[in-house]
């Protein structure tokens, strides 16, 4: 699945809010990665989808919170595999 990328934060996240975040994906987009910034309280998820409604769709349908959903692009992109599962894990 190809798609616009975006990224998607949450605010004020308790410690364990990105463990016990169900992961989501539709047809209409798919999360690539997400982190979590403990200094700041704050977890990012890189997600791809058709656009920001859809993205907007699947975190809600995922039980989500979005505090602020913006258009992003790769700088550096991670290399895929043949299977294209995501990013590797470094």
């Amino acid at each position: 699945m190809t798609g616009r990328l975006f990224a998607l934060e949450q605010y004020d996240c308790s410690p364990d809010a990105a463990a016990s975040a169900p992961a989501f994906g539709t047809p209409d987009c798919r999360l690539v990665a997400a982190v979590r910034i403990s200094a700041d309280d704050v977890v990012i998820a890189l997600v791809e989808g058709a656009d920001a409604d859809a993205v907007a769709a699947a975190a809600r349908a995922a039980d989500w919170r979005v505090d602020r959903l913006v258009p992003a692009r790769w700088i550096y992109p991670p290399e895929q595999s043949t299977d294209e599962a995501g990013p590797p894990v470094t």
